[in-house]
């Protein structure tokens, strides 16, 4: 697919290795197979272009090497979409070692977007850097866009597999791409890169980046996009699966693995590397027991602030830490070269991801261990991110219908939220897929219905995103267990155009990294076990309720607000979760929990004087009664029954919307008789909402309780 020679490809050439040379530092360094055709491309035709290559090929050297050449040639600066802080601060530090004047917009340097807004008028700005968000905020798009987007000499779509909802990481604001596309010059190129697009992204990508320009006449032909396709085998990499059911054998595995030996200072899996976990709380407790062990270990989230990510990011790089267990926080855009291992504590919902965060390792050095620990939880917690994918219709409806009543006037979210059974997350999340495909709009902070726009809720091709889902979920669940090659069965689901045996993975070399047994193992595993038990779980009190009438938000009145909350478990973990749900759901917790839940109390040092417990629905014998009572007793406390419940509601995890939830609960319980005097500790069985242990706790405090502390078995 590349482009006919021209007279000027020398002397092009030339200055694109000396640009690469100057880039990479390395007088020697030499063009990979296509990038050179990509890059000429870019800079000769202007064309459109997509570079579908493996983690390490070198994908931002086209575009930057690109970048030179065509500002040199008069072209505009270069936009970069580009999905992620650690992304952008590296390429900004490339594209300054090469002489290129960089800047980024972002949320956290607003008060210099006139700058480089001005920057950008004078043509003083190469490069200017921004995350797809940006392309879905107001401010942005209707001020800074079209001064970018009409000057732009290269757009770049990285990660481009993010644009397609079939890809696994799809973002509904890379949809905005389109409106940059429409407004770009008519001699502007365009390039998306990834390494993670299989045949079907590839044609969704190909569709979308092939739209016409703004202004195309009707007899301008649609571009064309060339495709560039190369084998995506990581020859550093050295895969293998290990099936460890429970998270506590997991957690003893990895001690071993990445402890050093004290005889010869190693540990098995060499240098530093990331373990990936599933969840927040799964990569808080896995770090938190290998530094037990003397292993330096930190956890990486999305809810750490930008600075500790950062932070955390070049103590890693520095080799500060042995390991960062991250979640897919940390992925798209880390590069550590000499990464030695990835480890996965829980596998992914799909090849393809699995393929993305394994790309981390052995980019720069010949060898890395990747090894994927699978777990029974696995599929659980996958199940809940492929159901949060897509809304209902009947909650797309219920939005609609709340913003088609409110007309020009709008809703904000959170009065939305009061009007529909959607949690907030999901609920902008739904907000911000209409905003792209045109069903609503935003006009500041608040949510407008478009009445001219025909959009339909496209109920088939959701399910068939969903179906595929759960099809590359199967196909994550066979890896490693059908006796395929494990880069081959990688580069098979990529649909890779030349996948080979690697000849050096588990399967096709044996295994390295097993299950271990004795004494030592297993006195590691109960103390896995012991750990995943042993941290117990806090909660906030809620501070704000919806009104019964309006569903606005109020502070609740001091008066009349419990105290902070602690849980036995967290729903889904791997400590008491499984078996207070298990005894729960027999009808009876056992003496073992019940101790477990009085020494959490004891161990929490609350001035309580008395237990009270909320009425349960399960039926007679009441469950949650007969643990409050149990519990008081191990606490040497009176036992007070005062809560009682008037009527039966529907479960509060069918209840998703503050209000919804708030309104499931009023009415439902009753203090009933002589409330003790002084500090109450109530008890429940699973906290869904927090909305009952309010409600009632408010009651028992109306009704003279000094204070309420909430305690109970789990947390959703």
């Amino acid at each position: 697919m590349s482009t006919t020679m021209t007279e000027t490809a020398p002397a092009l050439e030339d200055e694109a290795l000396a640009r690469l040379r100057a880039l990479t530092g390395d007088p020697r360094a030499t063009f990979r197979e296509h990038q050179l055709d990509a890059i000429r491309d870019l800079v000769e035709d202007r064309a459109r272009v997509l570079c579908v290559q493996r983690t390490g090929w070198g994908k931002s050297a086209v575009y930057f090497v690109a970048t030179a050449l065509l500002r040199a040639r008069g072209a505009g600066p270069t936009l970069i979409v580009s999905p992620l802080l650690a992304l952008m601060r590296n390429q900004l530090q490339a594209a300054e070692a090469m002489g290129l004047r960089a800047h980024t917009v972002n949320s956290t340097n607003q008060a210099e977007w006139a700058t480089i807004e001005g920057l950008i008028e004078q043509d003083a700005v190469d490069l200017l850097l921004i995350g797809p968000e940006r392309l879905n905020a107001d401010r942005f798009r209707e001020r800074l866009l079209p001064v970018v987007a009409g000057r732009t000499g290269l757009l770049v779509i990285d990660e481009a597999h993010c644009v397609s909802d079939w890809g696994h990481d799809f973002r509904p604001d890379y949809r905005r791409i389109g409106d940059v596309l429409a407004g770009l010059p008519q001699q502007a190129a365009v390039l998306g890169t990834t390494a993670t697009a299989n045949d079907r992204v590839v044609a969704d990508v190909t569709e979308q980046l092939t739209a016409p320009r703004a202004g195309a006449g009707p007899d301008e032909a649609a571009p064309v996009l060339r495709t560039y396709r190369g084998s995506l085998a990581r020859r550093s990499l050295r895969l293998e699966v290990v099936e460890l059911a429970h998270p506590a054998e997991r957690l003893a595995w990895l001690v071993e693995h990445l402890r050093a030996d004290p005889a010869t200072g190693e540990a098995p899996l060499p240098g530093s590397g990331i373990v990936y976990a599933l969840t927040v709380s799964d990569a808080e407790q896995v770090a938190g027991f290998l530094a037990e062990h003397g292993i330096a270990a930190a956890a990486y989230t999305g809810q750490q602030d930008s600075e500790a990510r950062i932070a955390l990011e070049e103590r890693l790089r520095r080799d500060e830490v042995k390991v960062v267990v991250a979640t897919s926080a940390l992925g798209m855009g880390y590069d550590k070269p000499d990464l030695g291992f990835i480890v996965h504590y829980q596998a992914p919902g799909s090849v393809v991801a699995y393929y993305q965060q394994v790309g981390r390792a052995g980019r720069g050095v010949d060898h890395a261990e990747v090894v994927l620990l699978r777990g029974r939880e696995d599929r659980r917690i996958q199940d809940f991110f492929i159901s949060q994918a897509f809304p209902t219709a009947e909650r797309v409806a219920e939005v609609r219908a709340a913003l088609d009543e409110a007309g020009e006037a709008g809703l904000t979210s959170r009065e939305l939220q009061s009007r529909v059974n959607l949690g907030l997350t999901r609920l902008e999340a739904m907000l911000k897929i209409l905003d792209v495909e045109g069903a609503v709009r935003r006009a500041g902070g608040r949510w407008i219905a478009v009445p001219e726009s025909d959009w339909r809720y496209d109920a088939d091709r959701y399910a068939h995103v969903t179906e595929l889902r759960r099809e590359e979920q199967r196909a994550m669940a066979a890896f490693g267990s059908d006796g395929r090659c494990l880069m081959r069965t990688l580069q098979e689901q990529l649909d890779d155009p030349d996948p080979q045996d690697c000849g050096r993975c588990a399967v096709c070399a044996g295994p390295r990294h097993q299950p271990l047994e004795g004494d030592a193992h297993v006195a590691l595993v109960r103390e896995a076990q012991q750990h995943l038990r042993s941290r117990p779980v806090d909660f906030d009190p809620k501070r704000m309720a919806p009104d019964a009438t309006s569903g606005a938000l109020r502070k609740i009145p001091q008066d009349v607000r419990v105290e902070p909350g602690r849980a036995l478990a967290r729903r889904g973990d791997a400590g008491w979760d499984d078996q207070a749900r298990r005894e729960l759901g027999a009808g009876r917790v056992s003496d073992e929990t019940v101790d477990a839940l009085a020494a959490l109390v004891r161990d929490w040092r609350v001035p309580v004087q008395w237990v009270a417990a909320v009425p349960s629905r399960r039926g007679e014998p009441d469950v949650v009664q007969d643990l409050g009572e149990r519990l008081a007793a191990r606490l040497e406390l009176p036992w007070a029954p005062v809560v009682v419940r008037r009527e039966d509601r529907p479960p509060q995890a069918a209840q998703h919307g503050a209000a919804q939830q708030a309104a499931n609960v009023r009415g439902a319980f009753a203090v009933e008789g002589t409330v003790p005097p002084g500090r109450a500790l109530l008890v429940d069985d699973v906290r869904q909402s927090g909305w009952t242990l309010a409600m009632v706790g408010g009651q028992l405090r109306r009704r003279g309780a000094d204070a309420v502390f909430p305690v109970v078995l789990s947390t959703s």
